[in-house]
């Protein structure tokens, strides 16, 4: 009795695994552009990130997630649905994305994502929405105001494990590198003198910014890690009007209001090494190298 039982139990589950990724293959499948068309009050479901400062964090007082990256979606889809439709959000980590983009639990995913050659055998990009990068975060009063001022006397800070230990080691190869366990790590010991300057992606560096004022971007990045926003393949015609509402956005002044709310007091939209890509930022902050370093991508 008990051994039909287990077979009974087991043939339940394999059933509901079926329905179950059956369900997520058929939501992938929809044709997001023609669900738009036809709902009345169409959603778009966003995976973002909580755990990023300035692009997306959960704010415990609002309940709600907040940043640069779930504001743009919101415009956006204010955009594609003709200001019929809403935005909602799913919390995704740079492991989890891709497999909720592909099961359909969302349709996009905007969670600082650097566009890469090997990403794009998954998944589409939209063209680039925020010029991220890898740089240097140095104290106010540093002379070090860009990689080429490195020198044998400069010890610089980064990540255990990290590309970004490896592209210093390459491209500033006189400078000592020290390499710490996290980014904690690294801030408290460039706040006590252990090194001249911590290196990681901008996006990190701009969120530690934030919440302390008295360090500062040490020049424009020194890679090019440019961030997108991924949906599945199989959807051009959501892509293409994906694109067409970045570009508005991006046009109109929506986008840079949007990224001078988050990052204007640190990096203004229209400043020399914005990471802006409305017109304004475009032109004053065009890509020159192609490289990925991962850390927070």
């Amino acid at each position: 009795m008990k051994s039909i039982k287990r077979i009974a139990l087991g043939i339940g589950l394999l059933f509901f695994t079926f329905i179950m990724t059956g369900c997520g293959e058929a939501a992938a499948d929809v044709d997001i552009a023609e669900r738009i068309d036809e709902q009345e009050t169409p959603i778009l479901n966003w995976g973002v990130k909580a755990d990023t400062n300035l692009f997306g964090y959960y704010n415990i007082e609002s309940g709600e997630v907040e940043g640069f990256d779930i504001d743009i979606a919101k415009a956006l889809t204010e955009e594609m649905t003709n200001g019929t439709g809403e935005a909602k959000f799913v919390e995704v980590t740079s492991k989890t994305r891709i497999p909720l983009l592909k099961n359909g639990k969302i349709d996009g995913i905007i969670a600082t994502m650097t566009i890469s050659e090997e990403r794009k055998k998954e998944v589409d990009f939209s063209d680039v929405y925020f010029n991220g990068g890898q740089s240097l975060l140095v104290p106010e009063d540093s002379e070090i105001n860009d990689i080429e001022d490195l020198t044998e006397d400069h010890t610089i800070l980064a990540i255990k494990g990290s590309s970004s230990t490896q592209n210093m080691r390459e491209l500033a190869p006189q400078v000592n590198v020290l390499d710490l366990e996290n980014y904690g790590e690294g801030f408290v010991a460039l706040q006590s003198g252990q090194g001249d300057a911590l290196t990681t992606d901008s996006a990190i560096l701009l969120g530690m910014i934030d919440t302390n004022p008295d360090y500062r971007l040490a020049g424009s990045n020194f890679t090019d890690e440019p961030y997108g926003i991924a949906i599945n393949k199989g959807q051009e015609n959501f892509l293409d009007r994906l694109e067409k509402a970045l570009e508005t956005i991006q046009g109109n002044g929506v986008y840079d209001e949007i990224y001078d709310k988050w990052f204007g007091e640190i990096l203004p939209a229209d400043s020399p090494n914005t990471a802006s890509t409305s017109t304004t930022g475009a032109a004053n902050n065009a890509p020159e190298n192609e490289g990925e370093s991962g850390d927070n991508q």
